[in-house]
Parts: structure tokens; sequence; C-alpha cells
């Protein structure tokens, strides 16, 4: 297994505050799999993300990702955790407004002994002709395939996706969703999705739906869609 969770426990606050977000949340992923994680709000399916991604602190219970355990690891294992082995795309597209698409992209690059291919992403991403563009005159398609530009060129083993198509109309995150379908088939990165939109539960290995801090469905999906069958729709 590329993703083991097991037993993991997260509560936030105290006193008359203590909330139990996580409540013995018990997974398991393997390499090159596709996974959407759904739940209504506050279930804590964007905080199980946050633990795997090693942003929020695990009270007890262990991750281990391709054999590394990282609860425990202090801050500083847990930012080069993050350099080696994360790629993060997020509902906001939080890009540097002064800096081109081109560059936007190359200040990731330089923080993996790997790296992409920068003119090769571009390329599958659609953004070649837009390279020089600043943020502020893309679309909100183009700014979100320029955040996955973005969070690929490290060559990560696992990307985190928290919400990607949430700003996004409905042709649109088709679009993205489609992207990311072609990414995890070219490079075999391992993906793991929170998010509200129930077509991406339709191309995805793996469907795990949280409720109240506990996993109440597990299951792989036999009827996983392609990207063509989705341009299709």
């Amino acid at each position: 297994m590329f993703i083991q969770v097991k037993d993991l426990r997260k509560s936030y606050g105290q006193g008359g505050s203590y909330v139990e977000v996580l409540k013995g949340i018990t997974l398991s992923l393997n390499k090159g799999e596709m996974c959407v994680i759904q739940g209504s709000s506050g279930s804590g399916k964007s905080t199980l993300l946050n633990c795997i991604g090693g942003l929020d602190l695990a009270d007890s219970g262990s991750i281990l990702v391709d054999d590394l355990e990282i609860v425990g690891l202090s801050l500083a294992d847990l930012s080069n955790y993050r350099r080696r082995y994360l790629g993060f795309i997020f509902q906001m597209y939080n890009l540097i407004m002064n800096l081109t698409v081109r560059e936007n992209i190359e200040v990731c690059r330089y923080l993996s002994d790997n790296p992409l291919d920068v003119d090769e992403l571009l390329q599958i991403l659609g953004l070649t002709e837009h390279q020089h563009k600043f943020p502020s005159q893309l679309s909100g398609g183009q700014q979100q395939r320029c955040a996955i530009a973005r969070a690929l060129v490290k060559n990560p083993k696992l990307l985190l996706c928290d919400e990607p198509t949430g700003a996004l109309n409905s042709e649109l995150s088709k679009e993205i969703l489609i992207l990311l379908e072609k990414i995890n088939r070219q490079y075999g990165t391992t993906i793991v999705i929170v998010t509200h939109n129930n077509a991406i539960r339709n191309m995805v290995d793996r469907v795990v739906e949280i409720k109240d801090g506990i996993i109440s469905e597990n299951f792989e999906n036999v009827n996983k869609i392609t990207a063509k069958d989705l341009e299709n729709l």
C-alpha cells in the first residue's frame, strides 16, 4: 500500500470548545490510485487531507506514506516530507500575482531534485500560449490549470486536491477533471481529492465517504469512467 492510515484521531480546542473531528479513521490506498473523499461540511474530510499532507498534526494514530511514518515528525521533517513527496491544489489558486504563468510554475520547479519539464506541462495543460501572461489576465479555469502545473512540476508522488473545482462553473470543472485523470494516467501520480462535486466520484478508483469523523463508506469504483467518456457527456 502507498498510503496507510490507521486509527487516526484529530481534535481542536479544549474544555467547552473541544471538538473531536476525526474519530479513528483507517484507510489504505494503492500507488497510482485516484481517490475521492466526500462528506458534508464539518465531516472531517479536509482535516483528513491536511493530516495526510502534514499541514495538521494528528493527535494519535498512524499515517504511512510510501513507508514513511509522518505522525510524530518534527516540523522540519514535515516540511521536507511535503517538499519531497507532495503537490497541493486548492480551491483558491494562490498564484503569485506579479509573476507570469511560467514563473509561477518555475518557482516550485526548484524545490525538486527530479522536476518535470515545464514546457511539457504547459503543453499538456493547454497553457503554452498563455505562459507569459499574469494571473489577472487569465480565466478561472486557466488559473486553476496554472496551479495544477505548479503542483505537478515537482513530480510529486502524491497530489492532494482540496475542492479543486469549487470556484469553477460546470464546464470548467469538467475540464479540470479531464486534466486530473490525464495526469493520473500519464504520470501514475496518486491523487486524493476532497470535493462536493459528485461528477468526480464517477472517474476515480476509490470513493470514501466521511460522516461525523468516521468513514461511513469506502468502496472501489468498478464503473470508473475515463476522461474520454467525460468529454462526451
